[in-house]
């Protein structure tokens, strides 16, 4: 078994052995210069490969894929759908592709290639080998145009001289097979010689005898033909040349030789030396050594021969792998017409010299000699295929292959030198984006060689990864009244994936129409004004989408927070207060609040109040507005304050603002009813038996200081009307008969009258005593009052008529002196008492006031332009009445019903005319006339929120005004309607649930009766009642 043998051998048990699903290998012979597509085969008819999914029994669509080198021009296509294979336009030239081929394997020129099938789940690849066939594409060619020979000069008839042969590059029948002589003279002829090796050598035989001095050159043509069809054929100029005669020829010791020679000798190593000897002595015995004319160039240039002594030495570094077997056809001529011919057969050994080859051949096409795949590509995509080869033999060749460092990639084993680049785990962009790693091809020669083929892999990114922003939450703050466009800050998304995918745009969520966002750069600007107090914060959400397939998106909140600025003042809540408080109240009572509010925040909403233009009856707390007084108030005297307040808040530079406060003081009912008339208690009047009932008989009329139910006055005759014989109208005070007089009549009436107002919470009256003579005239004006005089004997609980008998003109003088005397005493006594009685319930006033506290509201503002104002008036002394009558004790609430336990005392004063005299001219000008309207109806309620009542030194805490005091939008009067109402017993309906109203004043049905002035004597007599009077 020869070698050749003996790797077929090999080769079809490594077949047997390889998976048949995932390696088979085809045969197909061709012939050479095949035109463009020529049918060579059809790969799953010859294989038969079926395209139904065995599993699934659908059909399936392969895909068939030559591997081919990058840069390669493919000598055939194979068809992507079925499976068959053509030639292309690249002609198959098999000179071309087998030109180092040896004789023994002229027959079995051949390329192989790989087809691999897809999808993964059908995966073969196919080995393919094409043996090419040759054709009578090239004639034969001598190797010169002109072909010397020397014949010597006697050579015998016969004697042959080798021509050099013809070269065809075709094999076979193709190749040279025949020769022919054109115009040979009959001088020579021509025969041809075949070799073992089945080379054809050329010889021309000299038929006649030569004479150089004859003819010394002959010119011929020598024709080679080939076996082809068509036949082709080539001619050369053959010149003989006739010389002189040597008749021995040189003879080597060995014709065939072979040597061996590593492949990594040096320049300059011999060989070999042949040796040649020749029977000629002299010139003709020098022996010449030349390479034969066959002996390749390509010999030539490796080796050396010495044409002296026939060494044959390296000349040019050996390449085993590039020719393993040198043939050297080396002649030994003596210059005689035969040389000698040796053959030498140089064998090159092989040494490990050649680092192993690798082949990558890409099933992905690479660009730029870069992979691209994409991140969900599963596992086992296949990448390359590769081949590995080592020129070395034996066990310098055998290659082992192998990836440098770990990557998801791993090479799997297909044929003994061939593998398969795939991906052995799940890719992932974000982790890494391109992979560079070197495939190690290694020998096991000593020295291991080695070669790496670097492979590029880049991932295509899918969009799998949505936006991130650097910050869930983003708090920014801006100051308000910004201009438009504001820069505020530059919102930044990242996404791990790239190109498209990475690209990220921006956009707001609702509730963001303030804002303006870019959508490219992220870029969030202030679109309008902002104004802190309509609205603090703003909350809304940017969503930042990618431009992948499909997109992905991601959001964050942004919360913006605006910042104060001092662009507001202070703002009252009034601009005009209106304070009530009682008279009589406490110094340093609280008499109302302030409320100023600010919109601003901070420091530019911390408000600082104060009073502008107080003579210091106020003070003001700065921060709680609490107004409290500095003066004790009394309405007599002032029944206003008013003054400004500036309110001032802490921005910079300050803002400030002011409002306008009045204090009214509220009346309390701290003054007795002042009677104008009757002028004394001594006076009297007459009334005649003619009288008619109904008519006015006398008049009592008295003023109250006070405002209000405080100045309503009623009247009532508490006794001395036993028989019922007088009425006095509450209301005006006149007095009338109730029935006609009778004689029984006649006589001397004391009337005593309690006049009361219908003040809160304590009512105060004033009693006067009315004398009434009954008689049809009154001659005698002294004894009457000699009669009144007496009545101040008897308590005014008793009537003066109780005796059987009315007074009779009986002198009494001495009596009388004694009675005005004691009187005067007794009076004295009362009027110390009265005093400290006065005293205590002034005090018990001011500990009621106490106790129910001041009130104050602001009245309604649609009324304030219908309220008149007050004049101030003077206060009357409070002390007159007590000139006029004292009483012991105090009157319950109904004085008509309750017995009186009292004395009246009459001071000297009474004696005077001028006692009781009330002068309208100098009265205050506050005080009520009769008809003069009452200012309480003005004060009403218009707010339907309840009152807010402060009592007198009420604490209340400091505090800046943050915030809005919850106060009364209108300060109004508390309890002023209901607490009149009880007090008012003549009094119809004068309230409502929302106003008050009273009846001011005094009402008469007549003028008011003012004292005439006193008579003369003269006159007097004419007219003794009149003068009585006085």
């Amino acid at each position: 078994m020869d070698l050749r043998d003996f790797y077929l051998l090999a080769a079809l048990i490594a077949c047997l052995r390889l998976d048949s699903a995932l390696a088979q290998e085809l045969i197909y012979t061709i012939r050479e210069e095949l035109p463009e597509n020529v049918p060579i085969g059809n790969i799953p008819k010859d294989l038969n490969i079926s395209h139904i999914n065995a599993a699934t029994g659908t059909s399936a669509s392969l895909v068939y894929r030559l591997v081919s080198k990058a840069g390669d021009a493919p000598l055939v296509k194979v068809s992507s759908n079925t499976g068959e294979i053509f030639t292309t336009s690249n002609r198959i030239d098999r000179e071309k592709l087998c030109a180092g081929a040896s004789y023994a394997e002229e027959n079995e020129c051949f390329f192989e290639l790989e087809v691999v099938i897809l999808p993964n789940d059908f995966f073969r690849l196919i080995k393919i080998k094409i043996i090419v066939k040759d054709t009578n594409d090239n004639a034969p060619m001598f190797p010169s145009p002109v072909i010397n020979i020397s014949i010597p000069e006697n050579t015998l008839i016969n004697s042959r001289f080798p021509i050099p042969s013809a070269t065809d590059p075709d094999t076979g029948f193709n190749g040279v097979q025949h020769y022919e002589l054109l115009n040979g003279q009959s001088v020579f002829g021509l025969d041809i010689v075949e070799t073992p090796e089945g080379e054809k050598w050329p010889q021309l035989i000299v038929q006649q005898n030569l004479d150089r001095e004859q003819k010394d050159t002959y010119v011929m043509k020598i024709k080679v033909e080939d076996g082809g069809t068509p036949q082709k054929s080539s001619t050369a100029i053959l010149q003989v040349t006739v010389s002189d005669v040597n008749d021995n020829r040189p003879v080597f010791k060995e014709s065939q030789v072979e040597v061996h020679i590593p492949e990594n000798a040096p320049v300059g190593t011999s060989v070999i030396q042949l040796h040649a000897t020749d029977a000629d002595i002299g010139s003709n015995a020098e022996i010449r050594y030349i390479f034969g004319a066959q002996v390749a160039p390509a010999t030539k240039r490796f080796f050396a021969l010495n044409n002296t002594t026939g060494l044959i030495t390296v000349q040019r570094s050996l390449d085993r792998e590039e020719t393993a077997i040198h043939k050297v056809t080396v002649l030994a001529s003596d210059g005689s017409s035969t040389p000698a011919r040796a053959t030498v057969t140089i064998n090159v050994t092989d040494v490990n010299d050649n680092p192993p080859n690798i082949d990558l051949r890409y099933i992905i096409s690479p660009i730029n000699g870069t992979v691209y795949l994409s991140e969900k590509d599963p596992i086992n995509t296949k990448i390359a295929l590769i081949t590995v080869s080592d020129k070395d033999t034996d066990v310098n060749g055998k290659v082992i292959c192998f990836i440098e460092r770990e990557v998801p990639f791993h090479l799997k084993a297909v044929y003994d030198n061939q593998y398969l680049l795939e991906t052995s785990s799940l890719l992932d962009y974000e982790g890494t984006k391109e992979f560079s790693f070197k495939i190690v091809a290694s020998d096991s020669g000593k020295p291991s060689l080695n070669q790496t083929a670097l492979v590029r892999v880049k991932l295509e990114d899918e969009n799998d990864n949505p936006p991130i922003f650097s910050q869930p939450v983003i708090e920014l703050s801006v100051s308000e009244n910004n201009r438009r466009g504001l820069y505020l800050t530059t919102i930044s998304a990242t996404d791990e994936d790239s190109g498209k995918n990475a690209d990220i745009v921006y956009q707001l969520g609702p509730n963001a129409s303030f804002f303006d966002l870019d959508r490219k750069t992220g870029v969030l600007t202030a679109s309008r004004v902002f104004d802190r107090e309509e609205q603090e914060r703003f909350i809304f959400t940017v969503t930042a989408r990618d431009n992948g397939t499909p997109p992905l998106q991601s959001q964050a909140a942004v919360i913006v927070t605006v910042l104060d600025e001092n662009d507001n003042s202070p703002k009252f809540t009034h601009n005009h207060f209106q304070f009530f408080v009682s008279e009589n109240l406490p110094k340093y009572s609280t008499v109302g609040v302030i409320t100023v509010t600010d919109a601003d925040a901070g420091e530019n909403k911390a408000v600082t109040l104060s009073i502008l233009n107080d003579n210091e009856n106020f003070v003001l707390d700065p921060y709680s507005g609490v107004i409290k007084s500095n003066v004790s108030f009394d309405r007599e005297q002032q029944s206003s304050y008013t003054f400004d307040v500036k309110a001032v808040d802490g921005g910079q530079p300050p803002r400030s603002s002011t409002a306008k406060v009045t204090i009214n003081v509220m009346d309390v009912n701290d003054n007795s009813p002042v009677v104008i008339y009757p002028p004394s208690n001594t006076s009297f009047k007459l009334v005649p038996l003619s009288a008619i009932p109904g008519s006015v008989v006398a008049e009592v009329f008295a003023v109250d200081i006070d405002t209000g139910m405080n100045a309503e006055l009623k009247y009532t005759i508490v006794s001395g009307n036993n028989k019922g014989l007088f009425r006095i109208d509450p209301v005006t005070g006149n007095i009338t008969l109730e029935e006609k007089p009778t004689p029984n009549d006649v006589g001397l009436h004391r009337l005593v009258v309690n006049i009361s107002d219908l003040g809160y919470p304590k009512s105060l009256h004033t009693l006067v005593l009315v004398f009434l003579y009954v008689n049809d005239t009154a001659g005698n004006a002294s004894y009457i009052y000699d009669l009144i005089r007496r009545t101040m004997e008897t308590p005014l609980d008793r009537n003066i008529g109780d005796s059987s008998q009315p007074y009779q003109n009986e002198d009494y003088l001495t009596i009388m002196i004694a009675i005005v005397a004691g009187a005067m005493v007794v009076i004295v006594v009362i009027f110390v008492t009265v005093l400290v009685r006065c005293r205590h319930a002034s005090r018990f006033k001011a500990a009621q006031r106490s106790k129910q506290g001041a009130e104050w509201m602001s009245p309604n503002q649609e009324n304030k332009q219908n309220k008149k104002k007050k004049r101030k008036k003077r206060k009357s002394p409070k002390s007159s009445l007590l000139n006029f009558v004292t009483i012991e004790e105090s009157k319950p609430d109904d004085a008509v019903h309750e017995p009186i336990n009292g004395t009246i005392s009459l001071p000297a004063e009474l004696e005077e005319q001028s006692i009781g005299r009330f002068d309208w001219g100098t009265a205050p000008p506050t005080t009520f006339k009769p008809n003069s309207p009452d200012l309480a109806k003005h004060y009403k309620s218009a707010s339907p929120q309840s009152a807010f009542h402060l009592k007198p030194d009420t604490p209340v805490s400091v505090k800046k005004h943050h915030v809005i005091q919850e106060l009364p939008l209108d300060n109004t009067f508390v309890g002023g309607c209901d607490t009149l109402s009880k007090r008012s017993s003549t009094s119809s309906d004068h309230f409502s649930a929302s106003e008050c109203s009273s009846q001011g004043g005094f009402k008469t049905k007549g003028p008011l009766h003012t004292r005439q002035g006193c008579l003369s004597d003269d006159d007097r007599s004419k007219n003794p009642v009149q003068n009585m009077s006085c």
